[in-house]
C-alpha cells in the first residue's frame, strides 16, 4: 500500500476515516513514481450526454488490485454524480473486466445498475474501447428557476417533514413544517394525502395558485418519479400505478391547468444558495434524511446531473459504515445526514432508546448540543471533519465558488460548528480552493428548499 498523507485534522470518534480525496491523491503520487498509462471513463445518459474523465493508473500488472480499487470508487463517484447507463473505458482491459462484473445483477455493484436501468429504462452497460472509438465529451446546461412572478406553491418533501411554503411576488406569506413518516408507510394513498393537505393548506393563504414547484430526494423525469426513497416501502406495481404521477395528479386537484415543475431537492438547495448568493457555480448540501446535493453551473443553469451524491464514496476505508439501501460502504448519506449523527453519537458510547425514530434521535442530539454537552460539540466538529476533507474530492468534479449547506442536521449551534470545522480544514490544509461554506441565517436553514421550490415553475402569464 502507498504512503500515508498525514493530515492535521482528523475525526475524534471516527478514527478509520480515509478521505477519498487523500486517498487518490496518495494513490496518484505513487503512480507517478513508477511505469504508468491513462485510463479514461466516460459515462452516458440521456440524449448522448456524457461525462468523461481521465487519470494516470500503473502499467504495471502487479498493482493490478490497486488500480481497480481505485477505479471502481471513482466510476460509481461518476456513475451518482452525473446518472448514466452506459460506462466506456479505455486504457486497462484488467481495469474493464473488473468494472464489468462489479455491474451485473449479482456484482458488487448490482444496485447501481438496476437503479440507473430504473431511472434511464434502459440495459445497462460497460463497454471496452480503444483511443479512436472512445467518445467525445458531450455537455448540456438547463434553464432553471427564479421565477417570483403571482401566487406560487413551494413543497419541499422531506424523509422525516414536509414543508410547504405560499409566495406571493416573491414575498413568503406562509409556510408550515409538519412531521410524516413516508419512508415507513408502505399505502400511496398516505402519501398522496399528506402531499394533498399541503397544497391545499398553502392554496389557502393565497387568493389563487399561478404555480407549484416541488423539491423531493429522488430522480425526476418530465416531473414523473423515477426513483425516490420516500417510497421505499410502496410495491412496484402501486409504484407505477398511483405513484410515479403523483405529484402531477395532486396538482390537478387545485387546478388543470396550473404550470408544475418537480425537481431533485439537491437542486433546490442550490438554486436557492444561488438565489440567496446572486452569484453562480453553487454548490448545496442539504443534510437531513439523507445527502441531497445539486448544482447551479457557471452559466447560473443546470447539467442535467443526478448529483445523488449520498451514494458517491467519501471513506476509502471498508471497514467504514455499508448504507442499508445500496449495500456499500463509506458513501456520503451516512457521513452528511441524521445517520452520521446516530452513528457518531454511538461511537462516543451514547445509547439511544430504539423506540425512536432517528429524527427524534437527531432531536435528542440536538437538546444535548443546546445543553452543552460535550460529546454534541464533537459529533458536529467531526461531521465538520469529514466534510472538511471531502470537498476537495468534490471540487474535482464541480467548478465551485460557493457551498451553501442546508437541512436539519445544519439547525441549531451544531450548523455553525460543522461549518466552522470545514472551513478552518479548508483555510488550513487546502489552501488551493478559494470557496467557503456558508450557510442562509436559521429560518432560511429548514424552510429555505421550498421557498426556493416555489420559483421552479414559470407561470402561464410568464411562459
Amino acid at each position: 500500500m502507498w504512503r500515508t498523507i498525514l493530515m492535521k485534522y482528523v475525526p475524534v470518534l471516527d478514527k478509520n476515516f480515509q478521505p477519498m480525496y487523500a486517498e487518490y491523491k496518495k494513490y496518484s503520487a505513487e503512480v507517478e513514481k513508477t511505469a504508468n498509462k491513462t485510463l479514461k471513463i466516460c459515462v452516458e445518459r440521456n440524449d448522448g450526454y456524457n461525462y468523461v474523465y481521465e487519470y494516470k493508473i500503473f502499467a504495471d500488472a502487479k498493482h493490478a488490485d490497486d488500480n481497480n480499487r481505485m477505479a471502481e470508487r471513482l466510476v460509481k463517484t461518476i456513475l451518482w454524480l452525473v446518472g448514466g447507463y452506459k460506462i466506456y473505458l479505455a486504457g486497462d482491459e484488467s481495469v474493464y473486466n473488473y468494472i464489468k462484473a462489479a455491474y451485473t445483477d449479482d456484482g458488487l455493484r448490482a444496485f447501481d445498475k438496476k437503479f440507473m436501468e430504473r431511472v434511464y429504462e434502459k440495459p445497462f452497460e460497460v463497454v471496452l474501447c480503444d483511443e479512436k472509438s472512445f467518445p467525445k465529451e458531450k455537455k448540456c446546461s438547463l434553464s432553471v428557476g427564479g421565477h417570483l412572478d403571482g401566487c406560487r406553491i413551494g413543497f419541499d418533501a422531506g424523509g422525516s417533514d414536509r414543508k410547504v411554503s405560499a409566495v406571493v411576488d416573491g414575498k413568503v406569506v406562509y409556510s408550515e413544517e409538519v412531521v410524516w413518516f413516508p419512508k415507513i408507510n408502505p399505502d400511496p394513498d398516505y402519501h398522496y394525502n399528506e402531499i394533498l393537505t399541503a397544497f391545499k393548506t398553502a392554496a389557502s393563504k393565497m387568493p389563487r395558485v399561478d404555480a407549484i414547484g416541488v423539491s423531493s430526494a429522488g430522480v425526476y423525469v418530465n416531473n414523473k418519479i423515477m426513483v425516490a426513497s420516500l417510497f421505499l416501502k410502496v410495491n412496484d406495481e402501486d409504484f407505477e400505478k398511483k405513484v410515479k404521477t403523483m405529484y402531477i395528479d395532486v396538482a390537478k386537484e387545485l387546478g388543470e391547468n396550473i404550470p408544475l415543475e418537480v425537481a431533485n431537492d439537491g437542486d433546490v438547495t442550490a438554486l436557492a444558495g444561488a438565489i440567496d448568493l446572486n452569484d453562480d457555480s453553487v454548490l448545496g448540501i442539504a443534510m437531513g434524511t439523507s445527502e441531497a446535493v445539486g448544482y447551479i453551473n457557471k452559466n447560473g443553469g443546470l447539467n442535467g446531473w443526478l448529483s445523488e451524491l449520498a451514494f458517491v464514496p467519501v471513506d476509502y476505508n471498508k471497514d467504514s459504515m455499508v448504507d442499508e439501501w445500496s449495500g456499500d460502504y463509506g458513501c456520503g448519506v451516512k457521513y452528511f445526514s441524521q445517520d452520521s449523527v446516530i452513528k457518531l453519537a454511538e461511537m462516543g458510547g451514547y445509547t439511544f432508546d430504539e423506540k425512536l425514530s432517528p429524527a427524534e434521535k437527531l432531536k435528542v442530539v440536538q437538546k444535548m448540543m443546546a445543553d452543552g454537552d460535550p460529546l454534541a460539540k464533537q459529533i458536529y466538529e467531526d461531521i465538520g471533519t469529514y466534510l472538511g476533507h471531502t470537498m476537495p474530492f468534490y471540487a474535482m468534479f464541480y467548478g465551485i465558488k460557493h457551498v451553501l449547506l442546508l437541512g436539519r442536521v445544519t439547525s441549531g449551534a451544531g450548523g455553525n460548528v460543522i461549518m466552522e470545522r470545514a472551513n478552518k480544514i479548508l483555510a488550513e490544509e487546502y489552501p488551493e480552493l478559494k470557496f467557503r461554506i456558508e450557510m442562509p441565517d436559521e429560518k432560511n436553514r429548514r424552510v429555505g428548499q421550498s421557498i426556493a421550490a416555489a420559483s421552479l415553475a414559470a407561470t402561464n402569464k410568464t411562459k
